[in-house]
């Protein structure tokens, strides 16, 4: 494969969104299937379903408390990974592309792909500790 060939560049880049998008489908489904399997078929509507009376705050989602729940076998941390991975998909997109621009040594377009990274990044990880910023 030569990487300095757009329609090379295409073609990786289309297996990397391609392959994202179904690895994360399968740890959904892989959730989805834990969660009717831990609270059984008819349960699962109200276990999905919202209610006052449900405490939907008690699910952690920070990354160590998703991490405990995918040791754990948590359905939920399993879709949340799965959400997560989603997410990521078309952030190593760019992440790749800046690599495959590189390899053609067109410098102009790894300058605007690396500042297209740096915003994506930075609105992801950044942004959400700005004191008084709601998104």
């Amino acid at each position: 494969m030569n990487l300095r060939d757009p329609e090379s560049m295409n073609v990786v880049i289309g297996k990397v969104l391609r392959y994202g998008v179904l690895l994360s489908g399968v740890i959904v489904l892989l959730g989805v299937i834990g969660l009717v399997a831990g609270s059984g078929l008819s349960d699962t509507a109200n276990v999905l379903t919202y209610s006052e009376q449900v405490p939907h705050d008690s699910i952690d989602v920070s990354l160590a408390g998703m991490v405990h729940g995918l040791v754990a076998l948590s359905a939920f941390s399993w879709i949340e990974l799965g959400v997560i991975v989603l997410i990521a998909t078309p952030v190593s997109r760019v992440i790749i592309s800046v690599f495959l621009f590189a390899a053609e040594r067109d410098r102009l377009y790894v300058f605007i792909t690396a500042v297209v990274l740096v915003l994506l990044l930075f609105s992801m990880l950044v942004t959400p500790f700005i004191p008084g910023f709601h998104a």
